[in-house]
C-alpha cells in the first residue's frame, strides 16, 4: 500500500481520485481538509508549514507522495512540505517565479517579450501610487498574490485606481500575510524581494481576443501540454468567467504555437516534475498571441471535463508526478465528445432564499445526461458576504455537463436551470 498526503482534501476530489486505475493500492491522506485551509478567515499558512511538516516527519510509515490541486496557499506551500520528506518535486524558487505575479512577468519578457503586456509593481500604501505606474490607461490593477480574480479591478482613469485602492488596502493583507511567510523560505532577487505580498502588479489591457487555458506537466525538462481549455467571459467588464469549455475550438495551428510559447517559458523558469496551467490569449484580429497568467497545479475546474472527454480525471497527472512516475494519460477515450464547466453567476447583490436540496440536484443529474451540479452558496447567504469572489460578481453554482454537440452542451444546461430551484432576492443599497 502506497501513502499519498493531499493538502485540503475535500470529499469530491477523494472520489475523483479514488476512480483511478491503481487507486485500490493507495491510501489518500488528508494534511488538513479544504475547509480547514480554504474557508477561514485567515490563511493558516504558518500552521500548514509547521504542523504540515510534523505530521509528515511522524507518520509511522513511508510518505511516498504529497500532492495538491487547490490554489493559495496549497500550491505554493507544496515544494517546502515535499522537502520536509525529501520528496522530488519543483523547487520552491520555480513555483514562485510562476505564482508571484510580478516575477513571473519578469521572468517570461526574458523569453517571451512579445506576447507580455507592459507592467510594472505599485505600492498600494504609498503616498501617491499611482505616480509608481508607468501603464498607460487602460489597465488592470491586481495584487502579485492573489487567486479567481480576487481584488482586480479595471482601472480606466485616475479615478478608477483611486475608488479602487480603500478596497485593495483594506482586503489585501488576507493574501499578503500569509504569502510572506512563504516567500522567507525562498532566495529572491533583490528586485523581486523589494516586491512583497502587500504590493499590486499594473498590467496593460490583453483581454482582446480568446482566452484559453493549456494543461500540462514537466518530466525531467520535457514540458508536455495534454489539454487546451477554452475560457469564455461573461460579465460587465467581460472579466467573470462564464464557461470552461474543452477541447479548444481554436485552430490547431494557433494551439500549437501557444504550446511552442509554453514550452519555451517554462523551460526558462526552470520548473520540472510538476503540473500546470497556463492561460494564453488569442486576438484573431492581430493574429498576435498573450500570455497571462502561469499556475503551478491541475486545474480542478478542468477535471471532469477532462472524465467527460478523455475518460479519466486529470489527477492523474498530479498523482504520477507526486509518486515519480513518468504521467499516462488518455485522448479521447470518454463518453462525451466536448464538455463544460458552467459558472452561474449574479452580477448585483442578493440575498440567497432557496437552495436545491441534495435529493433535488440528484433528480436533476438523473434526467440530464452527463450532468454534475455543485452549489456554492446556502440559504440565508447575502452575496456580497462571500469569501473570494472576483471583484464584479458573485459565483452561485457550477455546472458541469458534457454532449455530443455544442448546441446539445447548451441546451442541457438551460435544462438543468430550469429544473434547480435556486432563489434570491435583491438587496436593497
Amino acid at each position: 500500500m502506497q501513502h499519498v498526503f493531499v493538502v485540503g482534501l475535500d470529499d469530491f476530489h477523494l472520489q475523483q481520485l479514488q476512480t483511478l486505475s491503481g487507486a485500490d493500492r493507495i491510501s489518500f491522506h488528508p494534511l488538513f481538509t479544504q475547509a480547514e485551509l480554504k474557508q477561514q478567515d485567515a490563511f493558516p499558512v504558518a500552521r500548514l508549514l509547521d504542523e504540515g511538516c510534523q505530521i509528515l516527519r511522524d507518520f509511522p510509515g513511508r510518505v511516498d507522495a504529497v500532492i495538491g490541486y487547490w490554489d493559495f496557499p496549497v500550491s505554493t506551500v507544496l515544494p517546502i512540505l515535499r522537502a520536509a520528506v525529501g520528496l522530488p518535486g519543483p523547487s520552491l524558487e520555480a513555483v514562485l517565479q510562476c505564482e508571484h505575479k510580478y516575477w513571473s512577468r519578469l521572468k517570461q519578457a526574458e523569453v517571451a517579450p512579445e506576447q507580455v503586456p507592459p507592467f510594472c509593481a505599485v505600492d498600494p500604501f504609498a503616498e501617491d501610487p499611482l505616480a509608481q505606474c508607468r501603464v498607460g490607461f487602460p489597465f488592470w490593477l491586481k495584487p502579485v498574490k492573489a487567486v479567481l480574480s480576487h481584488l482586480g479591478f479595471r482601472i480606466r482613469d485616475a479615478e478608477d485606481f483611486e475608488r479602487a485602492l480603500p478596497t485593495i488596502r483594506a482586503r489585501i493583507g488576507r493574501w499578503a500575510e500569509p504569502f510572506n511567510l512563504i516567500l522567507k523560505h525562498a532566495s529572491l532577487p533583490p528586485d523581486v524581494a523589494a516586491v512583497d505580498g502587500w504590493h499590486c502588479i499594473a498590467e496593460g489591457m490583453i483581454s482582446a481576443g480568446y482566452q484559453v487555458t493549456q494543461e500540462g506537466y514537466v518530466w525531467e525538462g520535457d514540458v508536455r501540454v495534454y489539454g487546451t481549455v477554452d475560457s469564455l467571459r461573461t460579465g460587465p467588464v467581460g472579466s467573470s468567467f462564464d464557461r470552461y469549455q474543452y477541447p479548444s475550438q481554436l485552430p490547431a495551428a494557433v494551439q500549437a504555437r501557444m504550446t511552442a510559447v509554453t514550452q519555451r517559458v517554462m523551460r526558462h523558469i526552470g520548473y520540472d516534475m510538476g503540473p500546470f496551467n497556463i492561460e494564453h490569449f488569442w486576438d484573431p484580429a492581430t493574429d498576435r498571441l498573450s500570455l497571462l497568467e502561469i499556475n503551478t497545479r491541475i486545474s480542478k475546474s478542468h477535471a471532469p471535463l477532462f472524465r467527460m472527454v478523455d475518460g479519466q480525471y486529470h489527477h492523474r497527472v498530479m498523482l504520477d508526478l507526486g509518486l515519480g512516475r513518468e504521467p499516462e494519460f488518455p485522448q479521447g477515450r470518454g463518453k462525451c465528445k466536448l464538455a463544460a464547466k458552467f459558472m452561474l453567476r449574479r452580477f448585483e447583490d442578493a440575498r440567497v432564499e432557496r437552495v436545491p436540496t441534495p435529493a433535488e440536484i440528484a433528480a436533476v443529474e438523473a434526467v440530464v445526461p452527463c450532468s454534475r451540479i455543485q452549489v456554492e452558496v446556502k440559504a440565508g447567504d447575502k452575496l456580497s458576504d462571500l469569501r473570494d469572489q472576483d471583484s464584479y460578481s458573485y459565483e452561485l453554482a457550477t455546472l458541469f455537463i458534457g454532449a455530443d454537440s455544442e448546441a446539445d452542451l447548451e441546451a442541457r444546461y438551460r435544462e438543468c436551470l430550469e429544473r434547480l430551484p435556486l432563489t434570491l432576492t435583491p438587496v436593497g443599497d
